[in-house]
């Protein structure tokens, strides 16, 4: 009898070694695999705007540097249509596992409050990853337009019919102009534009009012091809500091940035997102692209995942609440 329990006890203490050894190699794959990132296979960067915008640049600029210093395999893939939403819907069904990044601008914050259905809930569906840089946005207007400020512009839209271009339905250069619009009585055509195309309408005269983002209007100040009338930020731009604010011209309810993130779908692992975000956040800071962007008029500052993550929280509703102010909708 005790010969017999001595064996069932002796089984039992096999059988629990065993499951520990199981448990043990699981636990060890799994931790080789996270460790392991992302050398498995390719990280898409996943672009919610055109070749040549601000939010391509940066992605392209972070995908060269990730390669260029780290050995991973970045692919830039950008995924068109219905303001950036298709590319968010798209990187919202990506498996969660850090492969699949969404990079767009401060629109993904806008398009759930603008568009009836977005596809996608900008808080509850994605893992802020990283932010890549922001900057206020300029009004310009065509050189040929006999106006040197906003009050002058206002006057001058009574009298003669303006349209103005913006980078798109929902975008913060789109908001402003609707808000600007609804507080002095203003009948501007709004006209939407991919990003990179805006600011070049109203040289062109296609239209005569832009209101972009600081990338692609600079170039077309410093040659004397654009007039810029104010900067939407609340203090002037470094890269434009002969420009007025909006509130240095008697609006001063008027602070809108444009910011470019990184995001992935809900769930993904913590490890990995703080992996990803140590190393865009060290792409982004590097000498070369920290000057090119600045040359672009665009800031740069590190949050951590969970920082940028409580930013975009406190950005959803303030731009919702911008939305129903303007007015502003999209089909």
């Amino acid at each position: 009898m005790l010969l017999q329990s001595r064996k069932f006890l002796f089984s039992k203490v096999k059988s629990w070694q065993g499951l520990i050894i199981v448990l043990c190699a699981f636990v060890s794959s799994m931790s080789f695999a996270q460790s392991d990132f992302p050398k498995q296979k390719p990280i898409n960067l996943i672009v919610a705007t055109g070749p040549g915008s601000s939010t391509d640049s940066i992605a392209r600029l972070v995908a060269a540097k990730l390669t260029e210093t780290l050995g991973w395999n970045v692919v830039v893939e950008n995924k068109l249509g219905a303001s950036g939403n298709i590319a968010c819907v798209y990187v919202k069904r990506s498996n969660p596992d850090g492969y699949s990044i969404l990079v767009h601008s401060v629109s993904f914050a806008i398009n759930p409050s603008i568009y009836k259905n977005a596809g996608y809930d900008a808080i509850n569906d994605f893992e802020p990853v990283a932010l890549g840089a922001s900057s206020p946005n300029v009004i310009g207007i065509n050189v040929a337009l006999p106006v040197n400020n906003l009050k002058e512009l206002v006057s001058y839209g009574k009298k003669e019919k303006l349209s103005y271009s913006s980078s798109g339905i929902g975008t913060t250069t789109h908001l402003t102009i609707e808000r600007f619009k609804k507080m002095t009585d203003s009948d501007f055509v709004h006209a939407p534009y991919q990003p990179a195309q805006a600011v070049g309408a109203t040289v062109a005269g296609h239209t005569q009012i832009s209101s972009t983002s600081m990338p692609p209007t600079i170039p077309f100040i410093k040659a004397g091809k654009l007039k810029a009338l104010a900067v939407t930020s609340a203090q002037r731009s470094a890269a434009l500091p002969d420009v007025p604010t909006m509130a240095e011209q008697g609006f001063p309810e008027f602070d809108d940035t444009t910011w470019f993130g990184f995001f992935s779908a809900s769930k993904t692992p913590p490890d990995v997102l703080a992996k990803l975000n140590a190393e865009i956040n060290r792409a982004i800071e590097s000498k070369d692209i920290k000057e090119k962007l600045t040359g672009l008029g665009l800031d740069t500052k590190s949050l951590s995942a969970s920082e940028f993550k409580q930013y975009v929280k406190a950005e959803v509703p303030k731009w919702a609440k911008a939305v129903k102010e303007s007015g502003a909708t999209a089909e």
